[in-house]
């Protein structure tokens, strides 16, 4: 089992990433493998509603990050996205790059767990939290939830360190996560998939 990580931080170890290591250190005690992609670093261009992707099933017209990670993303069992809050929402390149994704790559995530980890000073956690959820909820996901929402607070990398409730919040999201892959891999062995049909 895998769990494909994104950073939409540009800041490779701020406070984004605290929280997904609090994440990522309770899957990888379960025997979950992860990987962690940062997207936020590099400039990505938003969708130029172009079709190439659905016309030629080769991807995305653009040859970046997206095809790349669009690609792991088939062998992933389940995904975690976090975002920094920029203005009350996600961080602008991860947005663009989650429209090129989902648009280009959706049909491979269906049925596997994914859970949105939102990092910020003060306020906007909420809204960025439902922002990332939305991409999920379209594409037959399960979102997987914490005790409480995801999200940690701090403006440096230090100070979400102290934020005890934030890192527990972590902690719990990677454990339901981990138990989710199982549960999931269990049915499946059993013969077990939701029934499918065609979407109009």
């Amino acid at each position: 089992m895998k769990v494909l990580i994104i950073n939409g931080s540009p800041h490779d170890n701020g406070t984004t990433r605290t929280a997904l290591a609090e994440a990522e250190g309770v899957l990888c005690a379960a025997g979950v493998e992860t990987e962690v992609i940062r997207v936020g670093g590099k400039p990505i261009s938003g969708c130029l509603g172009c079709g190439h992707c659905r016309k030629t099933k080769s991807g995305c017209v653009m040859k970046d990050i997206v095809n790349e990670v669009a690609e792991k993303l088939k062998e992933a069992d389940g995904l975690i996205i976090g975002s920094p809050v920029y203005y009350a929402s996600a961080a602008g390149a991860l947005v663009s790059f989650m429209d090129r994704v989902f648009y280009s790559g959706g049909k491979h995530l269906a049925y596997k767990p994914a859970a949105a980890v939102v990092s910020c000073r003060r306020a906007g956690a909420s809204t960025t939290f439902d922002v990332i959820n939305k991409y999920f909820t379209i594409n037959n996901m399960p979102v997987v939830a914490s005790n409480y929402w995801n999200e940690i607070h701090g403006n440096t990398a230090e100070e979400a360190a102290q934020d005890e409730e934030g890192l527990q919040t972590m902690r719990i999201l990677g454990n339901n996560m981990a138990w989710l892959l199982k549960c999931i891999a269990a049915g499946k062995a059993q013969g077990g998939e939701p029934q499918k049909e065609k979407k109009i």
